[in-house]
């Protein structure tokens, strides 16, 4: 199971960053009406909560600074960010060594039985999981507000 894990994360974070990185600089900092955040900010929290999931952040693991929870943690929004701000270029490269890390977990981790169900998740494996279905469905957000706001330009 763990090799169809890592084979669908992989395919999920390459078309990911193949989205992020083919998009307009200045676009990923528009909000578009009726969506909640920018296209930066999704980039930042796909990598969090991957991070979260995958390697217990922010108190297991100190790949990431701590300070990324107040950025992109679920619930939090650019309107809110203070300080410094990690780029989406420096966010790209995160995602790209996320995914190197994530390939080197132990295949047998992921039999591993949660300590408590989350989202309905029971076992390592399927957290993994949804940290995929996860990432498609903000990549697929990223995808439509990458529409609208261009729509939004050749007007």
């Amino acid at each position: 199971m763990s090799e169809l894990l890592f084979k669908s994360f992989e395919l999920t974070r390459n078309f990911f960053l193949k989205n992020v990185e083919a998009l307009d600089e200045a676009a990923v900092d528009v909000k578009p009406e009726g969506f909640n955040n920018t296209i930066h900010w999704h980039v930042g929290h796909v990598l969090t909560v991957a991070e979260q999931f995958m390697f217990g952040f922010p108190k297991k693991t100190t790949y990431l600074p701590a300070q990324y929870m107040e950025f992109f943690a679920t619930g939090t929004k650019p309107a809110d960010w203070n300080g410094e701000v990690p780029s989406v270029k420096e966010l790209t490269e995160q995602l790209k060594e996320q995914i190197k890390r994530i390939k080197k977990i132990p295949a047998e981790s992921f039999n591993e039985r949660l300590k408590s169900s989350f989202l309905g998740q029971e076992t390592f494996g399927e957290l993994a999981n949804f940290a995929i279905f996860h990432e498609a469905t903000h990549l697929g957000q990223i995808q439509a507000m990458k529409r609208v706001v261009e729509a939004g330009k050749t007007k």
